[in-house]
């Protein structure tokens, strides 16, 4: 469960930014930033903190390579299911949907990964050491 929440979290942080419905904060922004600077702002601020949480975590914990390698291996599992007939996107909106999936789990696994690997080999990582 744990896992998903993460997922799930990182899934609505990126809709939230942008999907392809416009109902999301960088269209809303563009429109009614004159009237709503202050909300557009805020609201801009809250995104970025999310951001901030998951990239940083992601980043720490598997590296941008880790991120590539994630994103390559997701991209040929979705090549595979689109051989096998199971996965047939028409259209730009059904590849932006494809892509948001795609970070979102790049973010969640990220934001996971710490967990995963303590649990597997018993290992725990840290990044803050004190020092008596």
């Amino acid at each position: 469960m744990g896992f998903f929440l993460r997922w799930l979290f990182a899934f609505l942080l990126l809709t939230a930014t942008y999907n392809p419905t416009g109902f999301n904060y960088l269209e809303w922004a563009a429109v009614n930033y004159v009237e709503e600077l202050p909300m557009t702002v805020f609201l801009g601020l809250l995104l970025a903190i999310g951001y901030l949480i998951y990239l940083r975590a992601t980043l720490r914990s598997i590296g941008a390579g880790g991120m590539f390698l994630i994103l390559i291996v997701l991209s040929a599992l979705m090549w595979v299911l689109y051989d096998w007939g199971l996965l047939a996107p028409t259209g730009e909106v059904a590849y932006t949907w494809l892509g948001i999936f795609a970070l979102s789990i790049v973010l969640g696994i990220g934001l996971s990964w710490s967990i995963v690997r303590r649990n597997l080999s018993g290992q725990v990582d840290m990044d803050d050491v004190e020092e008596d």
